[in-house]
């Protein structure tokens, strides 16, 4: 208040002791408003600080998520130039105009399906990295799956696809192929084995005389295979063969015929190839069409 300290000493000495504590609740009030003026001045800077962090950390996120999809959309864009390249070569080979038309159309209906496919594979990936559902222990290491041979039928991450290893080329190297499509990846990008060499190599497939042509694959091939009495040993090779045959000639699905008996065959048949790499799904049909004798089998085309 501008007033000289001596004379607000005399006052103070002049008021009564209630007075006094009252003066000093006063004083210890304004010094307490004085700390938390600054307290909150504090507080208002590290919120500010905070919020820059966060949208930097945003902006970051953001420019990572961008470089993802890029990426993917450049690797997905390659696997189907790398496809539709080897099948035109394929169509180019055939003299034969009727086998060239329908391996042609053959051809751009499998493309189709490929962009389909890949593009929904895509799609559930970025949704799960925008959502952070693919996102755990950032310090963690992808686990590498040790043990590939070639012939195994293996998971790719990067497309969600099945694949069948054609050739290593090192230890964390690979040729693989994906129907007609063929490609280079890395021991990181395989998921899983799906089925090993040994329990159902592709090329022994072709070794035990599976052979594959474009010009008479349809007439040549069945769609439908009776083992009625054949031993579960025996009923296994023999559809194992014959599903091999349908899904190197293309053939969307097939019908195995088994009877219905003690149930027994028709049981280990439908658990074989609910695991078998080329089968996308096993069902029975209705009753008049042979019902619980028989089972539908979908094959991945």
């Amino acid at each position: 208040l501008g007033l000289n300290p001596q004379i607000i000493e005399s006052a103070r000495s002049r008021l009564g002791t209630q007075t006094q504590g009252v003066a000093r609740f006063l004083d210890r009030l304004h010094s307490e408003l004085h700390a938390a003026e600054a307290e909150r001045f504090t507080t208002r800077t590290r919120e500010q600080e905070l919020e820059r962090e966060k949208a930097r950390l945003a902006t970051e996120g953001k420019k990572e998520q961008q470089a993802k999809i890029k990426e993917m959309e450049k690797k997905l864009e390659s696997l189907l130039r790398d496809f539709e390249y080897h099948a035109r070569e394929a169509v180019t080979a055939i003299q034969d105009r009727a086998a060239a038309q329908k391996l042609s159309k053959d051809s751009e209906r499998r493309i189709a399906k490929l962009r389909r496919e890949f593009r929904e594979q895509f799609d559930s990936t970025i949704v799960a990295h925008s959502t952070g559902a693919d996102q755990g222990d950032p310090h963690a290491q992808p686990q590498l799956v040790k043990h590939v041979s070639e012939g195994d039928t293996v998971k790719l991450k990067s497309v969600g696809r099945p694949a069948l290893v054609a050739r290593r080329i090192d230890d964390n190297h690979f040729d693989v192929e994906i129907g007609a499509m063929k490609m280079k990846i890395a021991r990181d990008d395989i998921a899983e084995v799906l089925v090993r060499a040994a329990a159902f190599p592709v090329k022994a497939a072709r070794a035990r005389g599976i052979s594959v042509s474009l010009e008479s694959e349809d007439r040549n091939v069945p769609s439908e295979i009776n083992v009625i009495g054949r031993t579960v040993d025996d009923a296994t090779r023999e559809v194992e063969k014959f599903v091999d045959r349908a899904f190197l000639a293309g053939l969307p699905r097939v019908r195995v015929v088994h009877g219905s008996g003690m149930g027994i065959l028709r049981k280990a048949l439908r658990q074989y190839l609910q695991k078998h790499p080329h089968v996308e799904s096993v069902s029975e049909p209705p009753q008049n069409e042979g019902g619980a004798g028989a089972t539908v089998v979908e094959l991945r085309v």
